[in-house]
């Protein structure tokens, strides 16, 4: 089937209606799309390079299915190119925030995963399109739609592939020979999903700085913005760049090489102590003057590196890492010297959905101990659909998969959401601590996990995509050389943007591992010049945290005085340059 004769089989009636237990089918289109360009943005292909596609034709079959009794409306829709071009594999596609498929992302990494050959495939879950997820999660005020999570979370997933393998069956002859999930955020939590739940639906996986533990990761999101306005504490936003600069002035080297980035975050925890960046001087360029560091902007650093809190000081979850963007996580809107919350409503908005079901409710003044209700209520939602932290994936190893998680540790300065694609009422990223700790609980359950699963940690890379670290775009080719020759991937090149914008070649290497610059080394911008080394062993990471003596601020309520914070063993730092 060359493109020229694609048009005589991409009809309706050549596909077969698809066979799923618990389904009924109510329509199968098929339509061609000729001739399409693209010129696929850098990142947005997450592992794989992107490319400027031109003139590529494919046959886009959408299918339409409802699962028996519960009322709902499902798409599967596929990207199947020509016979001629086609690779013998399915490339399959996930989402971004509420959204699990069919938006511009993912059509994105499609037309780039038919532009090299491969089938590919997304599903919309049958949540539709909304301004803000209270409309779909809410059936009526003090209901929630348990059955659109049950389909977002987890059933569609196993639908897509399913139906997905059937469709390329009734087109080329056969089954595809390899199937792999490409995914990042929303996507990287369904690809745990397949390999936790449904472990012979994909014989590779990349699941990228994947939502493991939704609720957790959503209370991560709204908890700096909660800790501002509970210990009313708004810094202006230069104040929190000038310490996230300061940060990286202590922590750039530590890896022994001065590009500006901060490598190795858990020897910048033992280090750097933003409390004792109080009252250094720096320049504002958002007042147009010299400011000091106020205890208030170390606090709320602080808290947003240590994570959210119980209003006991027990900890919920790991916080952000030092170097992330901090006035996208704690925004503030400031006249002259008086700054207020830039975040309002996040709070309440959890309140409303999730804990009252109801979008007339309200909240004021919320105490520690609503925001204990708050997670309790999000835990209890979201728990069964949404998260993906089973460590049991003796399975998905045992069928042969192979899974490669990348995380980025920071979100560069400046780093907004793009496209809204990510969570309404939250921040642009997800901690890598929580992807951190599930990948130690798996390896600890498993055992020898890195024979079929590996974890690169990504320095100064944004939230899937974007910063200075360096997008891992060969992770994609390596996952599938493992898959079909056993090659497995020891280390994966990146090219780092240094301080002074230029570029240096360097490499990422599975966790827990971390890379070695050979100082000696007569080639300095080759990945020759490093090499993987093991400082320890896997379940050892202690962040070395000790609590606070008393907090400063005047608190509604004295538990956030219990905050931890990383011991300081580092040299003052007397002036920082800051851009708001």
């Amino acid at each position: 089937m060359a493109s020229s004769d694609i048009a005589s089989r991409c009809v309706a009636s050549t596909f077969a209606t698809p066979t799923l237990f618990g389904a009924e089918f109510l329509s199968i289109e098929a339509n061609v799309v000729p001739d399409y360009s693209f010129d696929v943005p850098r990142g947005w292909t997450y592992s794989q390079p992107a490319l400027n596609v031109q003139n590529v034709t494919f046959c886009n079959v959408t299918v339409t299915y409802t699962h028996t009794g519960q009322n709902d409306t499902l798409h599967a829709e596929a990207w199947l190119p020509s016979e001629s071009n086609y690779n013998g594999r399915l490339q399959s596609l996930g989402g971004s925030g509420w959204t699990p498929g069919r938006y511009i992302l993912t059509y994105a990494g499609m037309i780039n995963a038919v532009a090299n050959g491969y089938a590919s495939v997304t599903t919309d879950a049958g949540i539709p399109e909304a301004a803000s997820p209270a409309e779909w999660l809410l059936t009526t005020p003090g209901n929630i739609n348990t059955n659109a999570l049950q389909n977002f979370g987890q059933v569609s997933l196993d639908d897509e592939a399913i139906i997905a393998k059937q469709l390329i069956k009734s087109l080329y002859g056969k089954a595809p020979l390899y199937s792999y999930w490409n995914a990042c955020s929303q996507g990287g939590r369904q690809g745990l999903k397949l390999a936790q739940q449904y472990p012979f639906a994909y014989d590779g996986i990349i699941a990228a700085a994947p939502a493991i533990n939704w609720a957790e990761f959503y209370i991560n999101s709204i908890w700096p913005v909660f800790y501002m306005e509970s210990t009313q504490q708004f810094p202006h936003d230069c104040e929190l760049n000038a310490i996230t600069q300061l940060a990286v002035s202590a922590c750039d080297e530590l890896d022994g090489v001065k590009d500006g980035i901060i490598s190795d975050v858990d020897a910048c925890r033992r280090i750097f102590n933003p409390f004792k960046q109080v009252g250094k001087t720096f320049h504002c360029t958002s007042t147009r003057s010299k400011l000091e560091i106020s205890h208030a902007a170390a606090s709320v650093a602080n808290a947003s590196w240590t994570g959210p809190r119980f209003s006991n000081g027990k900890s919920m979850y790991p916080g952000y890492e030092i170097g992330t963007d901090l006035p996208t996580l704690a925004p503030t809107n400031c006249t002259g010297t008086v700054c207020k919350s830039g975040g309002e409503g996040s709070v309440e908005f959890a309140w409303k959905t999730f804990v009252k079901n109801d979008m007339a409710a309200t909240l004021k003044n919320a105490t520690g101990r609503d925001f204990d209700t708050i997670y309790r209520h999000v835990k209890q939602i979201f728990a069964s659909n949404l998260e993906t932290n089973e460590v049991d994936l003796r399975d998905f190893r045992d069928a042969g998969g192979k899974m490669i998680t990348y995380h980025g540790l920071v979100i560069s300065l400046g780093f907004k959401i793009r496209l809204q694609a990510d969570i309404s009422q939250a921040d642009p990223s997800i901690s890598p601590g929580g992807t951190l700790q599930y990948y130690n609980k798996v390896s600890d359950f498993v055992g020898n996990v890195t024979s079929f699963y590996k974890y690169y940690q990504v320095p100064a890379l944004g939230h899937c995509w974007g910063g200075k670290g360096g997008q891992p775009e060969a992770l994609f080719d390596q996952l599938r050389a493992w898959v079909e020759n056993g090659t497995e991937p020891f280390s994966t090149p990146v090219v780092v943007t240094r301080s002074d914008n230029t570029t240096q070649q360097q490499i990422l290497c599975p966790y827990p591992q971390k890379p070695s610059f050979n100082t000696s080394c007569s080639a300095k911008n080759s990945t020759r010049c490093w090499s993987c080394a093991q400082f320890f062993e896997l379940g050892e990471r202690n962040l070395l945290y000790r609590p606070l003596d008393k907090s400063r601020c005047n608190c509604r309520f004295v538990e956030l005085a219990l905050i931890p914070r990383a011991l300081d063993l580092s040299d003052d730092v007397t002036s920082v340059e800051a851009q708001s």
